[in-house]
């Protein structure tokens, strides 16, 4: 059981990575908080996880929930062993077509939720604790279309070496997981319609030198290794879970 005993909090743990996640951790032993939103996914999420998760509603992109989710979970167990910060969204739209709210939205969530869920859970973390994030493929690649999110995924890469370095004094390692392309609701939250969805994809798996789309369950093992001691030197770093799209 490489979590036992652990105390792990995931943002944007009610669907894709993020619920395979919670069901990872919580089998390799950990005490598991999830985080999210949406009223029909969380309890669709709490149905499927079992009594054994604590399930919390709270908006990542308002410092203020935040605080009160850490609140919340600092009476109740007093301390986060892991925080695995991957709440995230994105929008795609043109050069031309993006405005200053998709801007705001994009970057309120994927940058500034990620990093206020870091330093509201900061004083819980316990010494020897590991903090996860998600960044992407689209950090180190070009894509038409998702500039904004490639560019709050870049900003959240340069945040975990700058994070790492400063919680690392305190026995706290920061690292993060790039999914490439993978099967979840993520991609239908783009704001695309079925069709512009599927000519994507069949183009997005014509790239990929694996040519499959990844699952959720593979980058949740990739997030449960920097999670867990098998991890134990490693901080400011990025392991990459793309089917070899951005290395290759």
């Amino acid at each position: 059981m490489k979590l036992s005993n652990k105390i792990a909090l995931i943002t944007g743990g009610t669907s894709g990575i993020g619920l395979e996640a919670a069901r990872l951790f919580r089998d390799e032993g950990a005490t598991v908080i999830i985080v999210g939103q949406n009223p029909a996914r969380l309890q669709s999420a709490a149905s499927q996880l079992g009594d054994g998760v604590t399930v919390l509603r709270g908006d990542v992109s308002k410092s203020a929930e935040i605080e009160d989710i850490v609140r919340q979970i600092g009476e109740k167990f007093g301390r986060v062993d892991v925080l695995f910060a991957n709440a995230g969204m994105g929008i795609a739209a043109p050069l031309e077509s993006v405005t200053e709210d998709q801007v705001d939205t994009q970057f309120n969530v994927n940058f500034k939720g990620v990093f206020f869920t870091v330093q509201k859970v900061a004083p819980l973390l316990a010494k020897g604790g590991s903090v996860v994030m998600t960044t992407s493929f689209l950090n180190e690649v070009g894509s038409p279309g998702l500039s904004i999110l490639s560019a709050t995924k870049a900003a959240v890469r340069s945040l975990v070496r700058s994070l790492g370095a400063e919680l690392a004094p305190r026995g706290i390692r920061v690292n993060a997981i790039s999914p490439g392309p993978i099967s979840t609701p993520f991609h239908g939250k783009l704001g695309l319609s079925e069709k512009q969805l599927n000519e994507a994809a069949a183009t997005i798996e014509d790239q990929i030198p694996l040519h499959r789309f990844g699952e959720a369950e593979e980058v949740a093992k990739a997030a449960l290794f920097l999670a867990s001691e098998e991890s134990s030197f490693m901080t400011g770093s990025e392991l990459v879970v793309d089917g070899g799209i951005s290395q290759l």
